[in-house]
């Protein structure tokens, strides 16, 4: 077997579904809790530490049968920006959507202000990006500013 045959990672192609391309190996495993991959009962083929010519080194999710909306976008985005989603229809990559926070996020993270309006009355919480490549946020009402190390996502 040549050299290059044995580089070839063996994962089975998706039909229809989503690959997560180019996560941060470090955030690999957040993105895949906060999806609740755990609970789906759709194939799923994890892959961490993987060779990129890009990254050095990243990860990757493809999920069978899955098509995300664009809340559990944006909240991929939180986690890990600037990942690529591959939609898969009869085997052929149909859309690749490079993930990007979004100007405004709502109803997706918890204000960390324990006086916040938000936390004391059902309503939706309401986020502005100010920075996307820090990825901070400013609360619409108590305009407290959160990082994004220190976000919390519902």
């Amino acid at each position: 077997m040549s050299a290059e045959k044995k580089k070839e990672l063996q994962v089975a192609a998706l039909e229809n579904g989503t690959a997560i391309d180019h996560i941060p190996p470090s955030q690999l495993f957040k993105v895949a809790s906060m999806l609740g991959l755990q609970s789906m009962n759709n194939t799923i083929t994890i892959g961490n530490n993987l060779h990129s010519n890009k990254m050095g080194c990243k990860g990757m999710i493809k999920i069978a049968d899955k098509f995300f909306e664009e809340d559990e976008i944006n909240r991929i985005a939180l986690i890990a920006p600037n990942v690529v989603l591959n939609i898969i229809r009869d085997y052929e990559v149909v859309e690749k959507k490079t993930v990007t926070l979004p100007d405004e996020l709502i109803g997706i993270v918890k204000c960390n202000n324990p006086k916040c309006i938000t936390n004391n009355e059902p309503m939706h919480s309401r986020f502005e990006v100010i920075d996307k490549e820090k990825g901070t946020i400013k609360c619409h009402y108590c305009e407290r500013k959160i990082n994004k190390e220190d976000i919390i996502i519902k």
